[in-house]
């Protein structure tokens, strides 16, 4: 299984992006709005970053001050890990395992084309066994004698 078919899955990919000079404050209410745990960082169009509730919560503690003191751009990934959309789930998987991360950015070429969720991941592996199982089933209920 590919991404485009995780975010076919996944259905509106809506980004919701935020900019780096907002406060942290802006960016934690957008997410709570919209259900969303990650917000694309873009300046002038530009994909410059991507923000997470981790992001936040590590920015809070390392500089013990108010959301409405910091900036988005202080507090967000500056190099995020991007998949492209002819990357495979098991790429998707390892490299949010691996990275510690529960996001990644969709890109085709230059351009973003969505962020999936390690939820999203989850929910097309769980999708594609069960496609498999009921074929294993039908194929063992017609075993040929």
């Amino acid at each position: 299984m590919f991404i485009r078919e995780v975010l076919t899955i996944k259905g509106d990919c809506a980004n919701f992006a935020t900019e780096p000079d907002a406060l942290a404050a802006d960016a934690v209410k957008r997410m709570m709005d919209n259900d969303v745990g990650s917000l694309l960082v873009m300046h002038d169009g530009e994909l410059v970053g991507f923000i997470t509730e981790r992001d936040i919560l590590r920015g809070l503690q390392a500089r013990a001050c108010s959301l409405a003191e910091i900036k988005v751009g202080a507090l967000m990934e500056k190099e995020p890990v991007v998949a492209g959309m002819d990357d495979s789930v098991d790429y998707a998987r390892d490299a949010m395992t691996k990275s510690r991360i529960s996001h990644l950015i969709v890109m085709d070429e230059s351009k973003v084309v969505g962020v999936i969720s390690f939820h999203d991941v989850a929910r097309a592996c769980l999708k594609e066994a069960n496609f498999e199982n009921a074929l294993l089933k039908r194929y063992i209920k017609n075993w040929p004698e």
